[in-house]
């Protein structure tokens, strides 16, 4: 018998509250800054075949909605209760996502059968390999980016099975740390484990199984109904990572999304092939992946906030990836940035969606600036820290209806900043600076919401910092219908010395005591024509220190004398900027618009089809090979119609009498 409406809303709610408690249970109790701070966990409660029907939405990490445990339930052959498993393994079942995210899950029985499943990861800050916090642009394979564990029982029947925790801990830099997180996850699961027992004891085990999978078919269809509200057609949207690997070339991910009724598809092909870095996305070809499905669900969401977030919302959509892409690598690639390129693959969607509905989505959020990790000696006691100290994220697009978030939002706004004196009183660094970073939001209408900046000093020598997600120096986030993209990322070594030195998108180096750094993110894009905001909200921007007199005349056209608006120069000012103001749907910013000068769609579709055709552990190679040659080619053999690369590509190809074409 079907569940009646009343209940399954009781019901959705006891279920989100279950996962919740679990999140509470695992914020209370960690050990690592990174997930009682940052709050880089999730936590969930999936029907037995692995779907999540409810999630929290106010703690922990947004991303993964739809995450589906289907693979990694499956790999263990038997469940008894008291089971608890794990794993952090990125090709076991990809689940994990890459090596620091620890993934457990716990069957939940009610007389001898399996009901549920309670779910939920973290992001160890460390968990072995060749760097410090395990992740690296420099890295080329998964074996480098730490210890993984394929899934396997942590517990059996309620006993730690002390084989497995050895293992992890041997291969960590700080185990304590990893323990302690490690029981606060299992704590969680044993919290929602107990919740699920409330509401079978309250609803019935029928209504609760019923109501579960009723939960995942009311968000299929509200979802579907946001879908069908769209106009039906083909959107293509395409952006770059700054560089495949250090020191390299762009990277670039293309999207074409085709709305079909109430239904979508997400097709991938035309992206670069999988890299020799660690910005690949590992999906295993799930046409429903929960990495790639994070943009969809911030879009739909944004479109109705009364949708309810599980994994009924992916239904709606199928991708394609193709194997041997940065979407979809082939093992052993390295994956360990992969929320860059995630980051990137989210304001891809968005840029795709803006184009359905332009009167109702925002401009691209801002990123580019990273995770900072400290690995040092505290001077006070002697013992090695390994500590995330905070996330550089920046803030969110401006949209139809208001400017963007400051520092903090859109995709990261759940990342949650470290307080100073924790960071001071865990970590050897002095905090000089954290905060907005002034006229880095992109002007518009409604403008972009400004770069989050940290400066800090190294009180210890030997300080290794990583700076995870470096991007955004050189292809900034775009602006909308007449808004200005925001500006570029900045990393910089004793900024304002002598020998100050540009890291650009370096993401690990070894500074000493008195090393100072100032890391700020890329501003985020604004929407609308700028020279249409109105006056009192540029003089409002100049006193709250967000954009300056000389920024609120070069872009805003306001000209501001002794603290107030000069009405005359500002007509004067507008009528002129307003005539130059640009009509272009996107504003891309001149990095990426000076890059696709050369590097146009038509050049770059032959080139991905060219690719496609060569072995996997070929592409990347010879991409770089195209490159490098199209570089040296005379502005008069430049066509931007494909013809151009294709030539290059055989000349390329002679070169190589080894490389055997597929048959």
């Amino acid at each position: 018998m079907a569940i009646d409406s009343v209940t399954l809303e009781i019901l959705k709610n006891h279920c989100r509250a279950a996962a919740e408690s679990m999140a509470f249970t695992l914020y209370r109790t960690a050990h690592s800054t990174f997930v009682k701070e940052t709050e880089d966990f999730t936590t969930g409660l999936t029907t037995p075949d692995g779907e999540t029907f409810a999630t929290p939405t106010d703690l922990g990490a947004t991303w993964f909605v739809g995450l589906n445990y289907k693979n990694v339930i499956e790999l263990i052959d038997h469940y008894d209760e008291g089971d608890i498993c794990l794993t952090n393994d990125p090709y076991s079942g990809y689940v994990c996502t890459h090596s620091p995210d620890m993934h457990i899950w716990k069957p939940v029985f009610h007389q001898g059968e399996i009901v549920c499943f309670v779910v939920g990861h973290i992001h160890n800050t460390d968990v072995g390999g060749a760097v410090p916090a395990s992740l690296s642009r420099t890295l080329s394979e998964v074996h480098q980016e730490g210890i993984r564990i394929p899934p396997a029982k942590i517990m059996e029947r309620g006993v730690m099975n002390e084989d497995v925790m050895s293992i992890m801990l041997a291969n960590v830099r700080m185990p304590e740390q990893n323990w302690g997180d490690l029981k606060a996850q299992i704590a969680a699961m044993n919290t929602g484990e107990r919740r699920v027992h409330e509401m079978i004891a309250k609803f019935g085990v029928e209504t609760f199984r019923e109501g579960t999978a009723a939960l995942l078919d009311y968000a299929e269809q509200q979802a579907r109904a946001i879908v069908r509200a769209l106009p039906d057609g083909r959107f293509f949207f395409a952006d770059y990572m700054d560089e495949d690997v250090a020191n390299g070339y762009p990277c670039r991910i293309a999207l074409d999304v085709t709305i079909e009724g109430d239904g979508l598809v997400f097709d991938f092909t035309g992206s670069d092939p999988q890299i020799e870095g660690s910005v690949n996305i590992p999906t295993g070809g799930e046409v429903r992946h929960a990495l790639i499905m994070v943009g969809l669900v911030y879009v739909l969401y944004s479109l109705d906030t009364s949708l309810f977030l599980n994994s009924g919302v992916s239904r709606v959509c199928r991708c394609i990836l193709p194997s041997g892409t940065i979407v979809n690598p082939e093992f052993p690639a390295a994956v360990g940035l992969r929320t860059l390129s995630v980051q990137r693959l989210q304001e891809i969607i968005f840029g795709a969606f803006v184009q359905a509905a332009p009167d109702r989505l925002p401009a691209s959020p801002a990123s580019g600036g990273p995770i900072m990790n400290v690995n040092a000696i505290d001077n006070k006691t002697g013992r090695r820290v390994v500590a995330s100290i905070d996330p550089i994220t920046g803030g969110a697009g401006g949209d139809p209806f208001a400017d963007g978030t400051e520092g903090s939002g859109a995709n990261s706004s759940f990342m949650k900043n470290t307080p100073v004196e924790i960071n001071e009183a865990e970590v050897p660094i002095r905090i000089l600076r954290y905060g907005l970073l002034p006229d880095s939001g992109g002007p518009g209408l409604h403008r972009g919401g400004l770069a989050t900046v940290l400066e800090f000093r190294a009180e210890a020598p030997n300080t290794r910092v990583t700076a995870r997600n470096r991007d955004r120096t050189r292809f900034t986030s775009w602006g909308v219908r007449g808004g200005r993209a925001g500006t570029p990322s900045i990393f910089l070594l004793n900024p304002g010395a002598e020998g100050e030195v540009n890291l650009g998108n370096t993401d690990i180096l070894t500074i000493g005591p008195g090393d100072e750094m100032r890391v700020a993110s890329g501003g985020a894009g604004g929407w609308g024509n700028p020279f249409e905001r109105k006056p009192d909200a540029v003089l409002l921007d100049v006193q709250r220190g967000f954009v300056s007199q000389a920024s609120a005349k070069r872009d805003y056209g306001v000209v501001i004398t002794n603290g107030a608006i000069d009405q005359a120069a500002t007509a004067e000012a507008r009528a002129r900027g307003s005539g130059e103001a640009s009509n272009a749907f996107y504003d891309y910013g001149a990095g990426r618009e000076e890059f696709e000068l050369l590097w146009t769609r038509g050049n770059y579709a032959a080139l991905t089809e060219l690719l496609q055709a060569l072995p996997v552990h070929w592409r990347f190679f010879v991409k770089h090979r195209v490159f490098e040659t199209v570089e040296a080619l005379d502005e008069t053999e430049l066509r931007g119609d494909g013809s151009e690369i294709r030539a290059v590509f055989a000349d390329v190809l002679k070169n190589y009498p080894q490389l055997r074409l597929p048959a």
